[in-house]
């Protein structure tokens, strides 16, 4: 890696840059110099002056900056003189440039600034197109302009020569100031400047460019910037729509500013053809009560800071798509930050120090943490990342009320903690290893404790850091003499106490977690030994002079070619602090000597007094007015009870009204942990039963994929161990999956199918199965088959019941592609023809196929964070009922049947776009090759059945039957297909108890297929059933002895007077309607998922609902369940035969005594959770 340079401004103008390769900041040579803030890029930096001059200090190389600057001699004949410099009037000049348009005599050449020089004197060139010649450098033509030649011929009445002299730039590595050429003009006095665009996606190596913004709000370009004139020719105006205070241009072709108003504006079309683009784009504050401070991108990220000091970043930004999808919360409060080389981040944070972003990957962008850049600065001793403040008190504090576990605040249910001495067996924190550095702070210095004060004393929070928001208040009087004594002299060393104190944060700060099981690992790294830092400089009202260090205002990493993989001296903290959305610094400090963290993620940090704890930084969905996203601290309590038991609560703190309050869940009360998609989180729903009958489930967010899946891998597996769960679903497991394609199943129990106290269907506990279907069907002897969205059927390898195969290699890789759609509506009228200018009732001109829905292709996204897009959009004329050439059907109005060809009547239009977009993970899954399906169907058997094969029908993509033969439970994936033949493509197939075979055509027909056996699997013919008056059939589910079936309006049929001889049973009865699949199991009993919830209409669609009253005199049933909603697609229980038993003793009557059944209480009073 080639050395580089980070650049950085104090708050007294003072330039300081430090080089990867060294370690000590080095001040700029110009003592007078003072800057207010500079732009870094590839061998330059940028900077804007006091005195609102731009200066440029160009990086020293072995190569030195030359241009060459030419002028011509033009001469004509005439027969008295020959060749002379009198010229015709109509001539080009007699000193000229290259085309003779303008007029060049030597004394017109000037150095564009003190930066240049002057080589030598003007030459001739005595070269023509690079080959020397014997005239003087004379090139000759017939006239003017003609093609010049070095030989002159009897026609040649016109010559020519080159002069050349060259100037060398001689301002390497000093500020130079940039010239104005024409004092008027010039966007003067400037405020910000951004330096980028050296890497153009189409010719990499592109030199930067520069734009500036004065305190009009004007934004300017500069234009003339190449190898050999490295400080531009000039401004340029580039118009705005609104008033701009800041701006970032990144490598490549993306520019963001931040405006007066507070919001953004993106600047569209960048490329080497338009330098200064075309247009500009808008784009919302991530706070609208909050305003933009700053902004800073790089080649496909965008971070922002609010006038809050809050940190944001961008989703989805990339060279197609500038404004990105969604913003981020990022943990920390900084006061501005640059993204430098490689999309690394590089901060100021409030303290005035300098940090950078850990963890950042192409993988992950938005990186895990803060660390400080720690160059040294002065004597050996001293480094400018630890400034020079304040040590901790000498006299510990006491124990405040509460803990880690139980910050609530005077009226929670746990009541008031007694205040307790410091000599107490209390748990209390202790200050951690010096090397763990805070957000905003520095090293911790251990003192030694002398007196203990006999009443506790008022922690005093200088900023929002982790320590410095915890420590006690310091002697002020003896600070400065203690911090100049060794501590090698002081004796014994007694550790400082830290005690966390839920009132010690202010009202506006965000929730610090502590563990208390982390005092021990604390305890346990301060006995290696203490070592020399200076204090946690919380006055920072001391006066900084350049002999303390400098206090930063400014950085640019633009030249600072470092990456996450990178090893650099001040960069490489012995104990990095990684302030994730999981983890505190204590914890991380605790881990810095355990094992790799991928071994531990899903184990107990630490283990105290059988209390295990894992906390972390998360982001809450307010579901009540006014509804927002807030910054919560999260926290998963596990402790052992006396009879071997574990007891898990999880907990939300969060504040509202300067008021700190808090949520927990008792683990055992959770009955699914469901990622979610919402508005472009790596969110995720946790249900319990009384929110899922409220239809409100608890929305979480984290900041990066891995850690979502960090928390719902630990939640989840904490939830099983309660439930006693430790193996794959077993073979009677209902399996589903939602709108998004992950995959849940539930292990029934006997109640669930029982005729008298049924199993409620919101007490269900649905797991997560690793893989990613549109659908998934099962039988009782463990065949499982999927369908993606791509068609690609799959068979589960888990080998239910047998975790020893899973582990030996059950885990494939699994890659899904899904196409999102889009429609363009026009209207014709008279006057333009069809446009996209409709009436005012008519639905949006962009929309999804309802037309209810506003969906356009800038702001359809995938389903959610794990898709990626793998194609661009495209006109899709695979579209039901056809299409003309270019893609459009018609219609008389919206919204009617739409048809492919044009006819008189028809006065409106649509299109479908489409556009694919993949996920790829890992799951016990493997794929069926080779031909993709649409619909899929096993036979469902009791429990104790046996059969040498198993039956499964499937339909094509195109619709064709096909039958699968060979599957046993020892090969689930069968040996080949045998296709059935049909005189028209089906779109949904099952089959049932006894070999029945039901299909759907795509016309709506309904056949049943006749004499299917084991020794038949294909059968012999179809026969065509009526279907339903005036109503088109979908889908379909057969069971033991009963067949249901939805239409297309979503109404949910029975299949009446079914007999073995007469199987095709007599007469369609309709059950309910609000339905969009079912699923009927061995028992006869029925599932389906409910397209909305009666008085929910905020819910997404899609719910599981139960029938309940199914029995052999009641094969309809006669209610439905609902169960967990909010975005489920599929159900099937076709796996479960798990019958209750015959006779069951009634319960003895009382009221119901679970704690599940009792709502949550948040700080004393009843909450739903």
């Amino acid at each position: 890696m080639s050395i580089t340079l980070l650049w950085a401004v104090d708050v007294y103008g003072r330039v300081y840059s430090v080089s990867t390769a060294g370690r000590r900041w080095v001040r700029s040579d110009d003592a007078l110099l003072e800057l207010k803030r500079v732009s870094a890029g590839k061998d330059r930096c940028w900077g804007i002056g006091c005195d609102h001059h731009v200066y440029l200090n160009m990086i020293p190389h072995e190569t030195p900056i030359r241009y060459k600057e030419e002028t011509y001699e033009n001469q004509r004949w005439n027969p008295v003189d020959g060749f002379t410099d009198t010229l015709l009037p109509t001539d080009r000049w007699p000193w000229s440039d290259v085309t003779g348009m303008n007029p060049q005599p030597f004394d017109s050449f000037r150095l564009p600034s003190r930066s240049w020089e002057w080589e030598g004197d003007w030459y001739v060139d005595h070269s023509c197109g690079g080959e020397p010649t014997q005239s003087g450098g004379w090139e000759y033509a017939v006239d003017f302009p003609a093609n010049f030649s070095p030989d002159k011929k009897w026609n040649s009445c016109v010559r020519r020569r080159r002069w050349i002299r060259y100037r060398r730039y001689t301002a390497q590595g000093t500020w130079a100031k940039i010239p104005s050429a024409h004092p008027g003009k010039p966007p003067l006095p400037l405020c910000d400047i951004s330096c980028g665009g050296w890497e153009m996606s189409d010719e990499s190596g592109r030199y930067p460019q520069l734009w500036a913004v004065s305190q009009q709000g004007q934004v300017w370009f500069r234009d003339g910037i190449h190898p050999r004139v490295p400080e531009g020719t000039d401004w340029e105006e580039v118009e705005v729509p609104k008033e701009v205070s800041q701006l970032s241009l990144g490598p490549r072709d993306l520019l963001w500013t931040a405006l007066w108003d507070g919001n953004l504006l993106v600047r569209a079309g960048l490329s080497l053809d338009s330098p200064t683009g075309t247009s500009w784009l808008e784009v919302e504050s991530p706070q609208k009560e909050v305003e933009t401070l700053h902004v800073s991108v790089g080649v496909s990220v965008v971070w922002v800071i609010t006038k809050d000091y809050k940190v944001w970043f961008r989703r989805g930004v990339n060279s197609h798509n500038p404004c990105g999808s969604g913003w981020i919360g990022i943990v920390g409060e900084m006061m501005m930050l640059d993204v430098g080389l490689n999309d690394q981040v590089w901060a100021v944070g409030e303290d005035r120090g300098l940090y950078f972003r850990i963890g950042v990957t192409p993988s992950e962008p938005s990186g895990n943490g803060w660390i400080p850049v720690s160059a040294e600065w002065g004597s050996a001793r001293d480094t400018v990342a630890l400034r020079d403040g304040c040590e901790l008190s000498r006299q510990p504090a006491e124990a405040f009320q509460g803990s880690a576990l139980n910050c609530t605040n005077s009226n929670s249910e746990l009541g008031p903690a007694q205040p307790v001495n410091s000599t107490s067996n209390t748990p209390v924190l202790e200050a951690s290893d010096p090397s763990v550095v805070p957000l905003g702070g520095a090293p911790v210095a251990s003192q030694e404790i002398n007196d203990a004060p006999a009443t506790p004393q008022t922690l005093i929070p200088a900023s929002d850091s982790f320590i410095n928001s915890l420590v006690s208040d310091r002697d002020k009087s003896s600070s400065n003499q203690q911090s100049s004594v060794p501590l090698e002299e002081e004796g014994q060393f007694s550790p400082a106490q830290i005690v966390l104190s839920p009132d010690a944060f202010g009202p506006g700060a965000p929730w610090s977690n502590v563990d208390l099981e982390g005092a021990e690992a604390a305890r346990s790294t301060l006995a290696e030994g203490p070592r020399l830092s200076d204090g946690l400089g919380l006055d920072g009202a001391q006066g900084v002079g350049e002999e303390e260090g400098p206090v930063w205002a400014w950085i640019s990493g633009g030249g600072c070619n470092v990456d996450a993989a990178s090893q650099v001296s001040w960069l490489s903290a012995t104990g990095p602090l990684v302030s994730s959305w999981s983890l505190t610094p204590v914890q991380s400090s605790a881990w810095s000597n355990q094992e790799p963290r991928e071994e531990i993620s899903k184990k107990p940090l630490e283990r105290s007094n059988s209390v295990w704890v894992r906390k972390g930084t998360l982001r809450w969905w307010r579901d009540w007015k006014p509804q927002r996203w807030l910054d919560v601290a999260a926290a998963l309590e596990q402790s052992t009870k006396s009879d071997g038991g574990k007891d898990s609560i999880f907990f939300i703190y969060y504040t509202q009204y300067d008021e700190k309050k808090y949520i927990h869940i008792f683990i055992n009360e959770i009955t699914a942990l469901v990622p979610v998609a919402r508005d472009c989180h790596y969110a995720f729903a946790v249900y319990t039963g009384y929110r899922t009958r409220q239809r409100s489930p608890l929305v979480l967010a984290a900041q990066t994929e891995k850690d979502m899946n960090d928390w719902l891998s630990l939640l989840s597996d904490v939830c099983c161990e309660c439930r006693g769960i430790a193996t794959p679903p077993s073979r009677q497991a209902l399996w589903s999956t939602t709108s998004k394609g992950d995959i849940f199943a539930h292990e029934p129990s006997f109640s669930l199918e029982a005729a008298t106290h049924t199993q409620s269907c919101d007490l269900m506990f649905w797991r997560q199965v690793p893989g990613h279907m549109r659908c998934v069907e099962a039988n009782s002897l463990g065949v499982v088959w999927g369908i993606g969205w791509d068609g690609t059927a799959w068979v589960y390898s888990g080998h239910p019941g047998r975790q020893a195969d899973l582990d030996a290699g059950g885990v494939h890789q699994q890659s899904d592609i899904r196409s999102m759609h889009v429609y363009e509506n026009q209207r014709w009228n008279p006057m333009t023809g069809y446009t996209d200018r409709g009436l005012p009732t008519d639905r949006p001109m962009w929309s999804d196929e309802s037309g209810l829905r506003e969906c356009t292709k800038g702001n359809t996204q995938p389903p959610s964070p794990q898709w990626a897009w793998v194609s661009e959009w495209a006109v899709d004329h695979n579209v039901p009922g056809g299409t003309d050439k270019e893609g459009w059907q018609y219609a008389a109005d919206f919204p009617v049947t739409f048809h492919g060809h044009k006819t008189l009547k028809d006065f409106v239009r649509r299109r479908r776009w489409t556009r694919k977009c993949q996920i790829t993970l890992s799951g016990p899954w493997r794929p069926v090759p080779p031909i993709p399906l649409s619909d899929v169907s096993l036979m469902p058997c009791l429990a104790h059945s046996s059969m040498e094969q198993v039956p499964l029908w499937a339909l094509s993509d195109k619709g064709d039957v096909l039958c699968r033969l060979g599957i046993t439970p020892q090969n689930p994936a069968g040996s080949s297909w045998l296709h059935v033949g049909t005189d028209q493509p089906f779109k949904s197939i099952a089959i049932g108890g006894a070999n029945q075979v039901w299909a759907i055509a795509k016309d709506g027909a309904v056949f049943y297929r006749g004499s299917v056996s084991p020794q038949n699997p294909a059968g012999e013919c179809w026969y065509h059933i009526p279907s339903p008056s005036r109503q088109t059939l979908r889908q379909l589910s057969v069971g033991r002895t009963s067949v249901f079936a939805v239409d297309e309006n979503g109404n949910l049929w029975y299949r009446q007077g079914l007999t073995p001889s007469y199987p095709q049973g007599s007469a369609w009865e309709l059950i309910s309607n609000n339905v969009t699949k079912v699923s009927v199991g061995p028992l006869d009993q029925v599932w389906m998922i409910a397209d909305a919830m009666a008085g929910f209409p905020a819910e997404a669609p899609g719910a599981v609902c139960h029938r309940l009253g199914v029995g052999p005199m009641q094969p309809k049933g006669q209610r439905w369940d609902y169960g967990i909603g909010g975005g489920w697609e599929h159900i099937s229980v076709r796996a479960n035969s798990v019958e209750a038993p015959r006779t069951q003793q009634a319960p003895a009557a009382g009221p119901p005594s679970p704690r599940s059944l009792l709502p949550s209480r948040v700080n004393g009073a009843a909450a739903s959770v």
